[in-house]
């Protein structure tokens, strides 16, 4: 089965199996008939769907639809939020466009926390390395608090 890429909001990213026999839930392998069955809707409307760019499957080298079972996931979704919630798919659009973002952010947020956690341990690495190179003869300077005390010095006469 030859994929034509992905639009729409129910797009994927990178996340494609290295093994083309490996199944996950972006396997697109549910022609349109199973995937209304599934989603419990009708054919037309999973078109439509796609068309609004709400569900968007992949292609086959014909055309045809392949739905995953992500897909299938996002058209009980949109079915939910338009029955029981009564949004328009305009709004559910714009929801699942969010949704997406959302998760992109996170995403990246904890990527920018791993390298930040990364940096960090480096530098301690070698503020460590830094002290542990230092001259065991040499001693740490401290700073004195000034006194009072009055120091009285007398040069040797010579003799």
């Amino acid at each position: 089965m030859e994929s034509h890429g992905r639009g729409g909001i129910g797009g994927r990213g990178a996340g494609r199996p290295r093994n083309p026999y490996e199944l996950t839930e972006d396997s697109p392998v549910y022609v349109i008939s199973v995937a209304a069955q599934l989603s419990g809707l009708h054919p037309q409307t999973l078109r439509q769907y796609d068309r609004l760019g709400l569900v968007s499957p992949d292609r086959t080298a014909g055309r045809g639809r392949r739905y995953s079972a992500r897909d299938i996931q996002l058209l009980r979704q949109v079915q939910q939020l338009s029955q029981d919630e009564g949004i328009n798919l305009a709004g559910i659009k714009r929801i699942i466009e969010l949704e997406n973002q959302v998760a992109a952010l996170q995403s990246r947020v904890a990527e920018l926390q791993a390298a930040v956690e990364g940096a960090a341990t480096a530098m301690q690495q070698r503020e460590a390395q830094v002290h542990a190179s230092y001259r065991r003869d040499l001693v740490r300077y401290q700073d004195v608090q000034q006194s009072s005390a009055l120091v009285v010095w007398r040069p040797k006469r010579p003799e």
